[in-house]
């Protein structure tokens, strides 16, 4: 045996030798890190604006990717980053007027749950058939998101970035939480069916069932779109209307555009003058009915006789009923509603909006907050009450369902207007706060989606853009600029008929979380059994 002589060599000297390789170490370790925020990225670039939808599948394929086999520790850390490259992106609207602090709050929490569905795939990922139960997971962590904290936050459900895709049809079936399950399972079935063919190309072999497994996740969502296109329709069922939308515009973006309240009003009645001008020289169809938005008149018409008389002097000029969105207080409580104004009978009926936005229009832990920022509390000096009644106006016949702004991102806010009889649905917003941001065209989205969810023609006038037009069956047939007064009159279809996603409401969602439940169970038993039998 031949003595090896000791190394002679400095540990600086070592040192370049040993950094390639430990960085190369370094870097194998981020690696998973890294995709999983570059997956919430995509799947970010999958929301409107654009219309890049399919990049949903890929996001959801490369997180499952980064999270199958792994520790449930893992998918916490790593679903949290996953869901701070989807909503940090997709939320910054939040913070155009109040800075980054909410934004960023916001975005902190609402991860959370994004982190724990990290967690739960990866127990489920060791499964058969794991797409299904991981899909599962996923859409019951969008609806606890949905429900908490202060009455949930659902935006950036999966559902909302679809209304340009193939599996659109499929929230006619079970609503947002079919829609989102059928693309979250397509993206993990995608993953599956790559994986399952590197194997066959490693080992020559893949289990019969893995591969069905695999094909069936991805074919089943987009076969059951395919299907589920005989459920959407926009054919006239109860004939037809001619509704007018306004977009009065405001002086300024911002917040402090409510401090210009009676411009506002001022400008959407001149708007509305404008139209009637217009009908009168026969260049534009009488409209039935017309539709102003949220906080056209912030100036409460019934404590200001001089308010009433502008939207009065509208509706006669117009010779039509029209929705008003005003700030009303009764009895020391402050409402977010929608008045009806007949021009010969004046106001006739009102609708109080009922999901009511947190730190927009009331502040919970307001004495929290007052310590942290005083300006925040100040945005917000009286807290909005809740309504407690479905909205449905009958404009000239027609019924009208009513969900106001915000609303709209919540299933049972719209669903409820049609089962109380709406025959189409208005969501009158003000985006005016949110500058030229994506917020408006993330809404518009949810919009779209809920006409296909129940059928019925969606208008959605907005003070400062964009309002629009949208058909049945999804598609945006007129709409606005932003930051422009003007006007949309159209011809739209009435329908009564109810879709699947309307009759069984809450029943699709429910089920989907107790697959979840389900394989989250058989997961965590079958960790516990082998330990056992591991003599652990």
């Amino acid at each position: 045996m031949t003595a090896t002589a000791p190394s002679t060599a400095e540990p600086d000297q070592l040192e370049p030798q040993l950094a390639p390789a430990s960085r190369g170490a370094r870097l194998l370790r981020l690696w998973p890190a890294a995709t999983a925020a570059l997956a919430g990225v995509l799947l970010y670039v999958s929301f409107p604006p654009r219309t890049l939808w399919w990049l949903a599948l890929p996001a959801f394929g490369l997180f499952g990717w980064v999270l199958r086999g792994r520790s449930w520790k893992a998918g916490l850390g790593l679903g949290y980053l996953f869901g701070l490259g989807f909503l940090l992106p997709l939320l910054v609207w939040t913070g155009v007027e109040v800075g980054s602090g909410p934004w960023l709050a916001l975005v902190a929490v609402e991860a959370i749950f994004v982190a724990l569905v990290g967690a739960g795939i990866t127990a489920v990922s060791r499964l058969p058939g794991w797409p299904l139960w991981a899909a599962a997971v996923w859409i019951a962590g969008e609806a606890a998101r949905a429900r908490v904290p202060f009455r949930g936050f659902p935006w950036g459900k999966i559902a909302f970035g679809q209304a340009d895709g193939v599996f659109l049809p499929l929230a006619a079936l079970g609503g947002t939480p079919v829609l989102g399950f059928g693309v979250v399972l397509c993206g993990f079935g995608l993953y599956e069916v790559v994986r399952q063919v590197s194997d066959w190309r490693r080992t020559g072999a893949v289990p019969r069932a893995a591969a069905v497994v695999a094909a069936l996740s991805v074919a089943v969502p987009v076969v059951g779109a395919l299907a589920a296109r005989t459920l959407v329709s926009d054919k006239a069922e109860d004939g037809t209307a001619t509704v007018a939308l306004i977009q009065g515009n405001v002086p300024r973006a911002g917040l402090d555009f409510n401090a210009q309240r009676r411009a506002v009003l001022d400008y959407h009645a001149r708007e509305t003058q404008r139209l009637a001008a217009q009908v009168k020289a026969g260049k534009v169809a009488q409209p039935d009915f017309v539709l102003w938005p949220e906080n056209s008149s912030d100036v409460d018409p019934f404590a200001n006789p001089d308010a009433a008389a502008v939207i009065e002097d509208a509706a006669n000029a117009i010779g039509a009923p029209i929705s008003v969105g005003g700030v009303v207080e009764r009895d020391g409580k402050l409402y977010n509603e929608q008045i009806l104004w007949d021009p010969a009978k004046g106001p006739t009926d009102t609708y109080d909006k009922r999901q009511v936005q947190p730190f927009g229009e009331y502040l919970p832990l307001r004495s929290v907050l007052e310590h942290i920022n005083k300006n925040w509390t100040t945005m917000v000096r009286q807290d909005f009450s809740r309504g407690s009644k479905p909205g449905v106006f009958t404009m000239d016949g027609a019924k009208v369902g009513l969900a106001t702004c915000y609303e709209a991102a919540f299933d049972w806010a719209v669903r409820d207007t049609v089962t109380h009889g709406a025959q189409m649905i208005s969501v009158p917003s003000n985006n005016a706060t949110f500058d030229r941001s994506e917020m408006t065209y993330q809404q518009l989205a949810m919009s779209r989606i809920r006409a296909v969810e129940h059928s019925r023609t969606v208008t959605v006038p907005v003070t400062s853009g964009v309002s629009a037009i949208i058909m049945p069956d999804g598609k945006i047939t007129q709409k606005t600029g932003m930051f422009v007064a003007d006007s949309l009159v159209q011809k739209v279809p009435l329908r009564s008929s109810e879709t699947p996603a309307t009759k069984l409401g809450i029943l699709p969602e429910m089920l989907l979380v107790l697959v979840a439940a389900g394989g989250l169970g058989w997961a965590v038993g079958a960790g516990v059994r082998g330990r056992r039998a591991g003599g652990v």
